[in-house]
């Protein structure tokens, strides 16, 4: 049997030569401390939050900030567009832009559960630090796709336990907290595949162009626009726009801005006990057929039958 991607990599975090306890033992020994239960848990450190899962998940919509999840037990999927990115300890995952996926823990179990730290992207500090330590020669270049998986180091972990260790200790989150968050921005920049953290820490990249765009299209998703509209807001062509959209995001704007009426619709109609009917109207859409029609495309299900097995709580 072979050892899936990434295996032999993650057993060099957990144990090291001498059989001493590891950054990231310590990174999953202070995250489960830390999550007494189940569930994304905000934490005294601003920025960062701990998650804790004591079982596989369904499929869920949710929408990725700009943020940084580093994994300390367990692996979870996240699809964007037709594209699924399965990340463990192994390799962490960055999101870059306002991103709608479907995201499932594939891994966890009572004695095991998935912890996984999640560190918001300053992009301030982000920047400053891209200043200070150029790439000689970096280009431009096409914009990155919006999500990227890169190698976990041990000087990343490091810096996460060190991160996760001031909870232990908060009259030192003020002073101490902004440095070591500081060093795993650097980290992030000078590390194995930093194209996409380099990108977005440009103010001027095609990469922030689409960011300015998404963001326009989540305060509007519920309106009809054109893509005419969306390439003013980004300050770029309509040719140019649509390619670079679709590289970042793996969709159209169409179909991205379908993606969050539907997660918007699936929310309402399992959390509100809203009907099917009333949850497609609030969210843009004015036939109830075709709201039928997208949403079973995306979920597999009518939205009737869909939000029960999700209230339910069925796999």
């Amino acid at each position: 049997m072979h050892d899936p991607p990434g295996a032999l990599h993650t057993e060099r975090l957990w144990v090291d030569n001498a059989g001493m306890q590891t950054p990231l033992n310590s990174l999953a020994d202070l995250l489960a401390r830390h999550t007494a239960s189940d569930g994304i848990h905000a934490s005294a450190i601003p920025g960062v939050g701990l998650i804790r899962t004591s079982a596989p998940t369904m499929p869920m919509p949710v929408v990725y900030e700009p943020t940084l999840c580093l994994v300390a037990q367990g692996r979870k999927r996240a699809v964007l567009g037709t594209t699924s990115y399965v990340y463990d300890a192994a390799q962490y995952l960055i999101a870059s832009v306002d991103l709608p996926v479907m995201g499932s823990v594939i891994e966890a179990s009572a004695e095991r559960p998935y912890l996984c730290l999640v560190l918001d992207l300053d992009m301030a500090r982000l920047s400053e630090l891209a200043l200070r330590h150029p790439v000689p020669n970096e280009e431009a270049g096409a914009p990155a796709r919006g999500i990227a998986l890169s190698q976990t180091t041990p000087e990343l972990l490091d810096a996460a336990v060190r991160l996760v260790s001031l909870l232990d200790a908060p009259q030192d989150i003020a002073e101490l907290a902004p440095l070591v968050q500081r060093e795993i921005f650097y980290r992030l920049l000078t590390g194995p595949g930093n194209a996409l953290v380099r990108q977005l820490a440009q103010a001027d990249s095609r990469l922030n162009q689409i960011a300015r765009a998404i963001a326009w299209i989540r305060g509007r998703y519920t309106e009809a626009w054109s893509i005419d509209d969306l390439a003013e807001v980004a300050g770029m062509s309509k040719s140019s726009f649509h390619a670079h959209f679709k590289a970042v995001t793996s969709m159209s704007p169409l179909e991205f801005r379908t993606q969050l009426r539907l997660q918007e619709a699936r929310r309402m109609m399992v959390a509100e006990a809203m009907d099917a009917a009333s949850a497609g109207f609030h969210v843009g859409y004015e036939s109830p057929s075709q709201f039928s029609r997208d949403y079973g495309r995306a979920f597999g299900l009518p939205p009737a039958k869909d939000a029960q097995r999700l209230r339910l709580g069925v796999l």
